[in-house]
């Protein structure tokens, strides 16, 4: 595809961590905080979590679901729990609340800016009038948005909350990209998904979206295109059009 075809798309979904905010990097240090405190006191054999389980386990997903996997890939079993858990409780969801709280404060602390490339991309597809949603595994997106003060660009904001309210499981099932779609009018074949975690591809692709574009932060690109990226690209500014060459 070229720059001058956005247009002819009913509706653009964006991951929000990682595609349109630095805040996988807030992530990933909450993420193995978490981790290396609750290994190094309750199963000090096993090595320490890294960014590379970050990334095979947790990226992209809902917390909870992220929390299950890392501890199942370690051989871990803890009781789920309740959403209600505080974060003191050795739980699935004790953890995730755990983490949950790590992010927010170093969100509140250190705040957050958009990246450049991704914002100019935004504005360009604002000014041609398509449609754009977030879609976000992250309970806190709307609140990041806000903090990087871009929350108006953007129709529908499709949070973790909002998918535990409607019922959807997280990715890499298509469902809170196709719920976007639809709160924005779009079929599947009108509309483009970015994302950076294999997982979110792997959603984008199972849910047969027009296009997918892998964002490459870290998660490599090998791996996105074979998740199903129809694109891979490192930066979204790599998605305008560039300025026609003058005589």
């Amino acid at each position: 595809m070229t720059p001058e075809t956005w247009e002819r798309f009913r509706a653009v979904l964006f991951d929000l961590d990682g595609v349109v905010t630095p805040t996988a990097v807030v992530h990933m240090r909450a993420w193995s905080e978490m981790f290396n405190a609750y290994l190094g006191e309750h199963a000090p054999d096993q090595p320490p979590y890294t960014d590379r389980d970050y990334f095979d386990h947790v990226d992209g997903k809902p917390r909870y679901d992220g929390v299950r996997d890392f501890l199942r890939s370690r051989g871990i079993r803890l009781p789920e729990g309740s959403s209600d858990d505080p974060p003191t409780a050795n739980t699935v969801r004790g953890l995730g609340n755990r983490k949950n709280d790590a992010f927010n404060a170093v969100l509140e602390r250190d705040g957050v800016e958009a990246y450049p490339g991704s914002v100019a991309f935004i504005d360009h597809l604002r000014d041609l009038g398509v449609p754009l949603a977030v879609v976000s595994s992250s309970a806190n997106a709307p609140s990041v948005l806000e903090a990087a003060g871009i929350l108006d660009r953007f129709e529908t904001v499709v949070s973790g909350a909002v998918a535990e309210e409607q019922h959807l499981p997280g990715k890499p099932a298509p469902d809170t990209f196709l719920y976007a779609a639809r709160v924005l009018g779009a079929e599947p074949a009108e509309a483009v998904v970015l994302e950076d975690a294999v997982s979110g591809v792997r959603a984008g692709a199972a849910g047969d979206f027009a296009v997918v574009v892998g964002v490459d932060r870290g998660a490599g690109h090998d791996a996105l295109a074979a998740a199903g990226a129809t694109l891979v690209v490192s930066d979204l500014a790599e998605l305008l059009p560039h300025p026609k060459e003058t005589a």
